[in-house]
């Protein structure tokens, strides 16, 4: 058998007798070698597959002497999102617009092109609760003005129709909107406060990182400040008040791990796996190790402008019970 290019271009195969009593898809499966059954049966079934100039089934049997024939890729029909009745904690509604808590765990929308994660996420929801979302982000995207990474909890602006988004949008990118987060962060850092100043960029040696040690990169400022400092039997540990004036992915992760400080729990910036507890610490009941539920990181308080009354508008949210009872933990 003989090929052309690639496997999303025109291409010619040959069947020679050994191929006889082969089904088509099992014939062209291996023929394409980096294409999936699933992907080839595709083509058959948009008539992209020929035998000798005919439409066959996936199951056709060959004997060994056809050519087959592939016109072209097999078109898939845009991925959207589908409603999906999942308990929303929905802190502010009015006709233009929604503030969320989300529950860490939640990704906010699916990838595009990821139909196997199109799922559960805060999209999914939103599609349930809500008879009109925003357009503006797209059929993945509807509502969605800002994110939260899948482990941080906390408060996330949804806007219900296209001018509400816009607007938000103009606000989020002139840096006008407020955001408090809050992050437990182990060691104490050597200041009470401070500003982060630096730019982020893709991790080369590791695709799911981003890093700031790198020149190249967008800008990112965060401002914190410390609230509480505990010395516990597992080490020091600082409760911080982080404000971003920048969006940046993982911003909050990468500037605070560059300080030598990462959030408890975020392993992919250098937490601890586990915490032990010091040998002269220790005390009845106690356990040896313990670790995070997750990220220490809560979204607690967002201000801005509400795009059509320009009222000013302010929201908060309590860490999630899971983080308080931690901290209840270290600080006892």
């Amino acid at each position: 058998m003989a090929a052309n290019t690639s496997a999303d271009s025109f291409q010619i195969f040959r069947a020679h007798p050994e191929d006889s009593g082969k089904r088509l898809d099992q014939y062209l499966t291996a023929a394409l070698g980096t294409v999936s059954r699933a992907r080839v049966q595709e083509l058959i079934d948009q008539s992209k597959a020929l035998v000798d100039g005919r439409v066959v089934r996936a199951s056709y049997k060959l004997r060994g002497d056809e050519t087959i024939t592939i016109t072209g890729p097999a078109e898939r029909p845009p991925i959207r999102a589908r409603a999906e009745d999942i308990p929303l904690e929905i802190v502010y509604e009015d006709d233009v617009l929604a503030v969320i808590n989300k529950p860490a765990g939640m990704t906010v929308h699916a990838g595009s092109g990821n139909e196997e994660h199109n799922r559960g996420t805060l999209v999914n929801a939103l599609l349930h609760h809500f008879s009109t979302l925003s357009s503006v982000s797209g059929e993945l995207r509807p509502g969605i003005v800002h994110r939260l990474d899948k482990d941080t909890s906390g408060l996330i602006v949804v806007a219900k129709t296209d001018e509400a988004h816009r607007k938000l949008a103009a606000q989020f990118a002139g840096r006008e909107v407020k955001k408090k987060y809050l992050a437990l962060v182990q060691g104490w850092p050597r200041r009470e406060s401070g500003t982060i100043e630096s730019k982020i960029s893709r991790d080369r040696g590791q695709r799911e990182r981003m890093t700031a040690r790198m020149e190249t990169g967008r800008h990112a400022i965060s401002h914190y400040k410390v609230v509480k400092k505990i010395d516990s039997a597992y080490g020091k540990f600082a409760l911080l008040e982080v404000h971003i004036e920048t969006g940046r992915t993982h911003q909050i992760r990468v500037h605070l791990s560059s300080l030598g400080h990462p959030i408890l729990g975020d392993t992919l910036y250098g937490a601890a796996y586990t915490l032990k507890a010091a040998p002269g610490k220790r005390r009845p009941g106690m356990k040896q190790e313990i670790s995070s539920p997750r990220n220490f990181l809560h979204a607690a308080r967002i201000e801005f402008v509400h795009p059509l009354s320009r009222e000013s508008l302010k929201f908060s949210a309590p860490l999630a019970p899971e983080l308080q009872n931690f901290l209840n933990l270290l600080d006892s």
